[in-house]
């Protein structure tokens, strides 16, 4: 195949993602939709046998359903992280297409690296879940992963082509591999920070009594912030990392570590808030609800570090064709 031709594969593999996204999606969202309707027909069902089993007699003893759900509100999340598995494999070839027909890594542009982003934030969710029972965390992953998708596609394609001399560097695949890596951790954990301060919300609005909607299927809200708080334990050596050595190879290309360049107070911004919300976390007096607000607001500085400094802050990180 021409350079021409693997180009063109990998954007309309790109647009197959999307369509599978749509449809997990979708499936997800049904899947959260049926949970509190699966649960009472399954313990309606468990009540009438327990009067069977009494000879019908007046005290019947209610068996609560499992959290888990029943067959059709697991047949509607399997197919979901199905669909999302078929995407994940999709977008990876994508990826590696746009590589294969540059000659080098997929790394060198915004559109480049939504692409790297989204892939790895994708195979981090299919597979905790191939691991886990992570269904009820499916819609809050492809959701995101699909709009960034979107705007790469609309607002942020590049023609596939040579990167810029001051990109053809060994420290592009470490660096930017290292940051694609932790931006596709970082949208997970947007995604469980989200959760939990719903949840948590309706937890005290309930005042003990077991919450209803779509919310029930969610774990408690206690799981969530240890769930949300273990990924960012991950993600944040990992920007630190990133950090580090964007300053390595900014002295390699620009002969000065640092410069206050817009992308690098902004890339140590998120550093900040996001070492501001471990810090929180680990607080005596700070409540958890506030210290994942920090965390919420550590995302919203990845996006506009992304989505605004990128294109609307002139410096030695602007790229190519945007």
């Amino acid at each position: 195949m021409t350079d021409q031709s693997l180009a063109a594969a990998s954007d309309l593999g790109v647009w197959a993602t999307m369509a599978a996204l749509v449809l997990a999606m979708l499936a997800f969202a049904v899947h959260l939709a049926v949970h509190n309707t699966d649960r009472t027909d399954q313990t309606d069902r468990v009540e009438e046998a327990e009067a069977t089993r009494s000879g019908g007699a007046a005290v019947i003893t209610a068996t609560v359903a499992p959290a888990v759900g029943g067959p059709a509100q697991r047949r509607w999340g399997v197919l979901g992280l199905q669909l999302t598995i078929l995407a994940t494999l999709l977008l990876v070839a994508a990826t590696a297409l746009r590589g294969l027909s540059v000659q080098r890594a997929p790394l060198g542009n915004m559109y480049e690296f939504a692409l790297a982003a989204c892939s790895f934030a994708l195979l981090i969710y299919s597979g905790w879940s191939l691991r886990r029972d992570r269904l009820w965390l499916g819609l809050f992953v492809v959701t995101p992963v699909l709009l960034i998708l979107g705007a790469a596609r609309l607002a942020w394609y590049t023609e596939a082509s040579q990167l810029l001399p001051s990109l053809n560097s060994i420290w592009l695949v470490i660096h930017v591999t290292v940051a694609t890596l932790t931006v596709g951790l970082f949208i997970v954990g947007f995604a469980t920070a989200c959760l939990y301060l719903l949840r948590e919300r309706a937890e005290r609005a309930a005042g003990g009594v077991e919450v209803s909607g779509w919310r029930s299927a969610l774990p408690g809200a206690a799981a969530l912030e240890r769930l949300t708080y273990g990924v960012h334990v991950v993600a944040f050596p990992l920007w630190t990392f990133t950090l580090v050595a964007g300053a390595i190879w900014a002295e390699q290309a620009w002969g000065r570590y640092w410069g206050w360049d817009p992308k690098e107070v902004w890339t140590f911004v998120i550093f900040t808030v996001y070492a501001a919300y471990l810090h929180a976390r680990a607080t005596t007096g700070m409540t958890t609800r506030r210290a994942t607000w920090i965390a919420v607001a550590g995302f919203g500085c990845v996006i506009v570090n992304y989505a605004v400094v990128n294109i609307f802050f002139v410096g030695f990180h602007s790229y190519s064709g945007v």
